[in-house]
Order: structure tokens, then C-alpha cells, then sequence
């Protein structure tokens, strides 16, 4: 036998090796009636299963007739669950349409549908997306409720005025500055009663920086002769008129939000009644130039959880509000409170390789409801509580970025208890908690001392 006959052979023999193996238990088909979508912005690529239909590839329009077609191919071909990337928010209709209609619909990121390089089109990449689904081989991304999706909507939208809003401010301070009219040095917010007044009256064509000063509200803490000195300057009619418009764009976004703030109240009053009738003492109403909304968002909140997570420290009723909107009431879908601190990206990361820990740095992620308890945590510098006491130490231990990061962990595992288990916080207080974590560092010092046959001997008091 010649080398080239014997490697034909040898070929011949493997080749039949991989066409008679056959897969691990661990990878059979698992979803057989599956199918997969890649979304685009104006067409929509959908695979099912071989022999479901003629064509197992097919495309569809983005309009709503065309994604009527496409749940009525799907059905046609037996098809229960379906799989799709989010792809900016073309998904949105796709998602809603065949939910509605009973499919079993998963979302998943676009980093966990990476395909064999130099293969990159779309009738490959839904049959991709296919062929992972049928081998229960994605994991779907975390989608709220109908009725929580509504209540995101409206508080995502708030966010986008109060956002608009702030770069008018910016245009009226740039304006100010642009006249030497230091306004912002001696008054904390130009928004806020004093500066308004005092802006009011420079629009309505007062010059005088005495007659300005008066205007000062009682509780601002620089007197009139030093407000006086801050509000002379240069006029001119082009700066003028520019801060005109930035007041009127600043005033038109606010009366935006109180409609808002009106539609939201009413929304969050259908939710069910999970309080059994108790009513909570009424939150204060948010100072003047607060951008939160107007409404008792503690009572509210407490009849659709059941729990009042104000009693959190470092958790206000607007941002309990905005947590509620991202992550739902119904806090099961995650088993542990580990799960539900990892979908935040709060936990300490676990990149190993060879059996070395290669970083250990928190994930990076744009979840909302993370940055509502980094932002909570990071409000805990000074306050006299447990969990006050415990940022500061991991402040001191290291730094602020990880203190901020830890704390926010501990304050997700408090909102997950709660609203899981319907167990309310009580915050045990700064002693009680530097004793606990006394005794915790003596009892592993001792332990520790136990392995070289030392024991721990208290020192005499002198």
C-alpha cells in the first residue's frame, strides 16, 4: 500500500468516525419546536426546524401586517418558542406581537450569539440563533411585565425631561456668565426661589443690583450687598434673549413633567392593593427646584409592594420609585439573592484562567437599577446607620469606588428580602454593628491563632 493510498484511507476511516458520533446527553436537542429571528430595522429573518416547511428560512417586512404573517408562519410550522436578539428597539414590536399571541419568546444579548467568524449574514444568523435554542444553549435577558414595562416607560420618559430640562439651566447659567452676572456664586441654585425671582426680574428689564437683591429669599444664606455685587454687569440684548429662551424652554419641560407626574400617579393607583389596608406616614414633599415627583410616592409604592423600601437608608421614595420601574415587583424570577446581585453587576468579578485569579473587578453594565443603589450608597458617607457605618469602613479599607460598589450589593440583597419574603429593614445602628464587626475580626484572629497552637490573651487595662 502506497503513503498516499494510506492516507486516503485513514481519512475515509476518520470521516466516518464524526458522521456516526453521536452527541452527549448533555447536548441533545432540548427545544425542538424552536425558532429563531434576527432583527433588522427594516426586515426580519426567521429559521425554523428542517421539515417544518418548504423554506425554512424566510423573511418578513417590519410593518404590522408583516409581523401578523410572520406569527402565522410560526404557527403553521408548530412552532412554540422563539429566540431573538436585541437589536436597538426594532425588537419591541417583533416581541409584544408574538407574546400576545402565545410563543414563548427569549431575548438574548448580542454578546452571547457570536458566530464562526467570516460567516456574517443574516439567514445565517437566525439559523444560528436556531440551531443554540433548539440545544437550550441561550440564555434570555430579563423582561418585566406588561404592566411594569408601562410603568418603566413613563418613569424612563421623566428621566429624559428632567435631563432636557438641566441643559437649560446650563444654557441660562452660560448666559449669566456671559454678562458678568455671577449669580451662581452667591445663591446655591439659580432655579431655585431666589434665582428665579431675580432672573424673572432681569428678563422683565430691572438693571438695578439693589432692587435685584431684594428679591433674595430669607433663608439664603449671602446677604443683599454681596447678592448686589454678584449682579452687576455687562448687559447685552443678544445674551439677553438668550436667557430668556433657555427660562421659557426650562419652565415649558417642568410643566411637561407635572402633566407627567399627573398620568403617573394615575397609572400606579391601578396596581393591586398589596398593603391590607395600612397606610404609611405621608413622605415630605420635595423642597423647591427638586426634580421628584409632586405625589406621596411612599404610600403608593407601599400598595403595590406590600413592603416600604424607604426604610432603607439611603433609599428616597423617587428612587425606590425608579427601582420598582426596572426590576418589578415579582422578585422570584431570580432564585437567590446572589442571582439578582449578579444581574446588577454588583459582584466581585471571577475572570480565571489556569487556576489564577485574573481580576476580580465588578462587571461593567448600564443597568438602571444599579446606578439608583450605587447612587443610594454613595448618599451613606455621613449617615448614622449600619449601613453608614459599614461604607465607610470598606471606604477606608478600599476606597470609594469599591466602597460604593460593596455597599450597593449589600443595599440589592436588603431590596431582594423584601420584596421576596415581605420582611421590613430595621436598622440595627452604628453600635451595634461596630460591636458585631469587633467580635467578627476577634473570633478569626482567634481562629487563625488556633492553626500556629497560639491563643488570643486579652490585654490588661492599665
Amino acid at each position: 500500500m502506497t503513503n498516499s493510498q494510506f492516507k486516503a484511507r485513514k481519512t475515509s476511516k476518520r470521516n466516518q468516525r464524526v458522521k456516526t458520533a453521536k452527541l452527549p446527553q448533555s447536548l441533545g436537542k432540548v427545544n425542538l419546536n424552536a425558532a429563531g429571528i434576527d432583527i433588522g430595522a427594516t426586515e426580519h429573518y426567521v429559521a425554523v426546524p428542517q421539515g417544518r416547511d418548504k423554506d425554512i428560512v424566510r423573511s418578513f417586512g417590519t410593518f404590522t401586517a408583516d409581523l401578523q404573517t410572520l406569527a402565522d408562519w410560526l404557527d403553521e410550522c408548530n412552532i412554540q418558542k422563539v429566540a431573538m436578539e436585541s437589536t436597538g428597539v426594532y425588537w419591541i414590536p417583533v416581541f409584544e406581537i408574538l407574546e400576545h399571541r402565545g410563543f414563548e419568546v427569549k431575548l438574548v444579548e448580542p454578546g452571547k450569539l457570536k458566530s464562526v467568524p467570516g460567516r456574517k449574514t443574516d439567514v445565517l444568523d437566525c439559523q444560528w440563533i436556531q440551531q443554540l435554542h433548539t440545544y437550550g444553549l441561550l440564555q434570555g435577558s430579563f423582561v418585566p411585565v406588561e404592566s411594569i414595562c408601562i410603568l418603566r416607560s413613563y418613569m424612563r420618559q421623566r428621566g429624559m425631561l428632567v435631563d432636557c430640562a438641566g441643559k437649560h439651566v446650563l444654557h441660562m447659567q452660560k448666559a449669566l456668565m456671559q454678562m458678568n452676572i455671577q449669580l451662581h456664586h452667591v445663591i446655591s441654585d439659580i432655579t431655585g426661589a431666589t434665582g428665579l425671582r431675580i432672573i424673572d426680574a432681569i428678563i422683565g428689564g430691572e438693571r438695578d443690583p439693589q432692587k435685584l437683591s431684594k428679591l433674595r429669599d430669607p433663608r439664603c444664606k449671602k446677604d443683599e450687598h454681596t447678592i448686589a455685587l454678584a449682579l452687576e454687569g455687562h448687559w447685552r440684548d443678544d445674551h439677553l434673549f438668550v436667557l430668556k429662551q433657555a427660562v421659557e424652554l426650562y419652565r415649558f419641560y417642568h410643566s411637561l413633567l407635572g402633566a407627567l407626574d399627573q398620568k403617573l400617579e394615575n397609572y400606579i393607583k391601578t396596581f393591586e392593593d398589596q398593603s391590607d389596608g395600612r397606610v404609611l406616614q405621608s413622605s415630605p414633599k420635595p423642597k423647591a427646584g427638586s426634580n421628584a415627583p409632586s405625589f406621596d410616592m411612599c404610600n403608593h409604592l407601599y400598595k403595590m409592594s406590600g413592603v416600604d423600601l424607604t426604610t432603607i437608608d439611603g433609599i428616597s421614595g423617587h428612587s425606590a420609585l425608579q427601582l420598582i420601574s426596572e426590576i418589578g415587583i415579582d422578585i422570584s424570577l431570580w432564585p437567590t439573592e446572589k442571582h439578582f446581585a449578579s444581574w446588577l453587576c454588583l459582584c466581585p468579578g471571577n475572570k480565571k484562567t489556569g487556576g489564577r485569579l485574573i481580576t476580580g473587578k465588578s462587571r461593567v453594565s448600564a443597568n438602571r437599577a444599579a446606578a439608583v443603589l450605587r447612587m443610594a450608597a454613595q448618599s451613606l458617607s455621613r449617615a448614622d446607620c449600619a449601613l453608614g457605618a459599614f461604607y465607610r469602613r470598606m471606604k477606608s479599607k478600599l476606597g470609594a469606588p469599591k466602597a460604593i460598589t460593596a455597599a450597593a450589593h449589600k443595599i440589592a440583597k436588603i431590596v431582594y428580602n423584601m420584596l421576596k419574603y415581605g420582611r421590613q429593614y430595621v436598622d440595627v445602628g452604628v453600635e451595634y454593628y461596630e460591636k458585631e464587626y469587633r467580635q467578627r475580626v476577634l473570633k478569626n484572629l482567634a481562629r487563625r491563632a488556633s492553626q500556629y497552637n497560639l491563643c488570643l490573651v486579652p490585654a490588661e487595662n492599665k
